[in-house]
């Protein structure tokens, strides 16, 4: 196409497609298929080998998803990547080749409901726990690491609140103790933020909110910097030492930056099985190719939208990090230099009955357990995504039962503002 650089707004057109070899087609097909035909039995022998890169069984791998993991990868910066069935399956996809039983991580406090109960309760089932840390608290970061710690997650801009995490000082910290940071990017993009410049290890994605951007599939991406030395510390014999689960293949050493991504596949999707689908991938690339477009108008919105709150007497406090109120305002031009996202959450005078009757009034507003689409969503996440943590958790993960999550749309901002004014006329008469 070009020797020079190509640019964000260029990549996320081009970025992974090409013309089909086959019929010329311009957008890249919906290969529905499950199995891919060998040109013969030692064609197989190498794709299985992993002497030969291919398609052998879409649990693994599918032209049309490697597209998309091609295309994020390209924005991100990153080595490799994979794509998987959620944001969820995500999380599980990067820390599964790091963790064993009794091993742990490190996560804040300020990070997704869902997210919060997954490393408190759900991965306690695989050995693994998790210990949650206030980031901005570095000597606490640092003082929770032990023997057996083999991640550091956070996320870029945290929800439900909007909050920056540093992630130049805390990737500092990570490089200090040698382990992975693991950056939940979903919130920002790698439009607004790209982690890996921050010093991320890995980046992992919700493709199901703003990637995507309409709301109609699910899906998870998981980046891989290629920049971390696996074989380092001799704390990840999965990638490090011969790999028992894929014929003893060492893969870090066979591999190189590429051995997280590879055994993602030949491991961790052929054994975990949580695959995208292809028709979910087209809708992702899709979405992925107004993304600046999209981004800048969430900002846009965003920031008017929570000016106007600001000013309202109904209105106890705005979280949106875009605000020069904001403590982590100084963040913002250095993190995410093209804006804090459109996700923020606001407290309501009156409390949790004025939340939920605001909730009930609202018209142009969605109300939905999602973010990221081009539509304006609200939720309570007390009530909602947050309800199985106890109240103190709420509150430390910015959910408390005064405050309702937006994710600010595309639409006029005018008309988001009108519809905010008078569901809250309705929540505080």
């Amino acid at each position: 196409m070009t020797d020079r650089p190509l640019a964000f707004e260029t990549l996320q057109i081009h970025a992974g497609a090409a013309p089909d070899p086959a019929t010329g087609a311009r957008q890249i097909p919906i290969y529905q298929t499950t199995a891919y035909v060998f040109r013969d039995a030692d064609h197989a022998a190498k794709l299985f080998n992993l002497q030969e890169i291919g398609y052998i069984y879409s649990r693994l791998t599918n032209p049309t998803v490697s597209a998309l993991a091609n295309r994020v990868c390209a924005l991100e910066g990153g080595a490799g990547a994979i794509c998987c069935s959620s944001g969820h399956a995500a999380q599980i996809m990067a820390l599964f080749p790091l963790m064993g039983p009794g091993r742990n991580i490190i996560a804040s406090t300020r990070l997704y409901g869902g997210t919060m109960t997954q490393f408190s309760q759900t991965i306690k089932r695989f050995g693994w726990s998790a210990k949650f840390v206030d980031f901005d608290d570095l000597a606490a970061l640092e003082a929770a690491v032990d023997d057996d710690t083999r991640a550091i997650f956070c996320e870029s801009i945290a929800n439900p609140g909007g909050y920056i995490t540093d992630l130049d000082a805390v990737s500092a910290v990570a490089d200090k103790v040698g382990l992975p940071l693991i950056v939940d990017n979903t919130s920002a993009t790698p439009y607004l933020c790209r982690p890996i410049e921050h010093g991320a290890t890995l980046v992992v994605h919700s493709a199901t909110k703003y990637l995507t951007g309409n709301g109609t599939v699910t899906g998870g991406i998981v980046v891989d910097s290629g920049k971390f030395d696996w074989s380092k510390s001799g704390k990840f014999p999965s990638l490090s030492e011969p790999e028992p689960a894929y014929h003893g293949l060492a893969f870090h050493p066979a591999l190189g930056a590429m051995a997280f991504t590879f055994h993602s596949i030949a491991v961790g999707l052929r054994d975990l099985g949580m695959t995208m689908n292809p028709q979910g991938a087209h809708y992702t690339l899709m979405g992925i190719e107004t993304l600046s477009l999209r981004m800048e108008r969430h900002v846009e919105n965003a920031r008017k939208v929570a000016e106007w709150l600001e000013k309202d007497p109904r209105i106890d406090h705005v979280t949106y990090a875009g605000l020069p109120s904001s403590p982590y305002h100084h963040r913002v031009a250095r993190i995410c230099p093209k804006g804090a996202g459109a996700l923020f959450t606001f407290a309501v005078k009156g409390g949790y009955d004025a939340c939920v009757k605001l909730i009930d009034n609202v018209k142009l507003f969605s109300h939905v357990a999602n973010l990221g689409d081009t539509r304006s969503l609200i939720i309570h996440s007390a009530s909602t995504t947050h309800r199985q943590l106890t109240e103190e958790q709420q509150i430390k993960a910015g959910a408390g039962p005064n405050v309702v999550r937006v994710s600010i749309g595309i639409e006029h901002a005018d008309d988001i503002i009108a519809d905010l004014d008078q569901a809250l006329a309705a929540a505080t008469a």
